[in-house]
């Protein structure tokens, strides 16, 4: 069951300075694609990819890509940075750890689905029943993020637990998501709970092939969130400028940068 946002716009603001502002590119929204949350050693619930086709073969890593395989090894070990554990839903056991390496930090999770921000088709008070038209972080023009177009990632909001100010990450930090033999990139673009973690936006569970639906789509469990410490995208609402920083950052993690 996914839970709403502790952290807000204003919230946000105060935790965590936001950039200096540039110009929006514009992106148009990726194409549509498909949602749930889990952590370590969770069992797995039935939500099941969209079939294959065309638009998932122009979606398969290339020769040059950094593939799931490679990523998911450099992450295999997990040294814990975080001082207690999180719980994938509220009422859940908490087992999942936030885990840390010089630059990165990760864990696996599920993936609940954000419908938060800036109000459109997809994601509104009439198809998401715990909708919020605003986010902690916004865009480079002072608007709220689009869910439904820009792939962002939760944080959980800092405490005992684990702070992510602390490990450099914040507003715009590049990620890699991982699920199944697919690898997206996305941003920190939301704080939720302090003591949940698996969360990421509309766009970014369509990209993954997940069902993007709000009230019961996304992944029970078996995602991976890579997180590249002192990374930012630059404008935050570009998805291009997250991918090509990510892939960049990416291929320095497993060896090949």
């Amino acid at each position: 069951m996914r839970v709403r946002s502790l952290m807000l716009a204003a919230a946000g603001a105060a935790l965590i300075a936001p950039t200096a502002p540039t110009a929006p590119t514009g992106a148009a929204p990726p194409p549509e694609a498909g949602h749930e949350r889990a952590g370590y050693g969770g069992p797995s619930a039935g939500n099941v990819p969209r079939a294959g086709g065309a638009a998932d073969a122009r979606k398969t890593p290339g020769p040059g890509k950094v593939r799931a395989t490679e990523l998911l090894a450099a992450v295999r070990d997990c040294a814990p940075v975080s001082n207690d554990r999180f719980s994938s839903d509220d009422g859940e056991p908490a087992d999942i750890e936030v885990c840390g390496r010089r630059e990165a930090v990760f864990w696996k999770a599920d993936l609940d689905i954000d419908c938060d921000g800036r109000p459109g088709r997809h994601c509104n008070e009439h198809t998401d029943p715990l909708f919020c038209d605003t986010t902690a972080f916004q865009q480079s023009d002072g608007r709220q993020l689009s869910a439904e177009r820009l792939p962002y990632v939760v944080v959980p909001g800092p405490s005992h637990r684990w702070n992510h100010q602390e490990h450099d990450v914040r507003r715009g930090t590049v990620a890699a998501v991982i699920h199944g033999d697919r690898v997206r990139y996305a941003v920190v673009g939301d704080i939720g709970p302090d003591d949940i973690i698996g969360e990421g936006s509309y766009a970014l569970a369509r990209n993954l092939g997940m069902r993007p639906d709000p009230k019961g789509g996304g992944a029970a469990s078996g995602v991976t969130y890579i997180l590249f410490k002192g990374s930012g995208a630059s404008p935050i609402e570009s998805p291009g400028a997250a991918e090509a920083q990510g892939e960049r950052l990416a291929r320095e993690l497993v060896g090949r940068g």
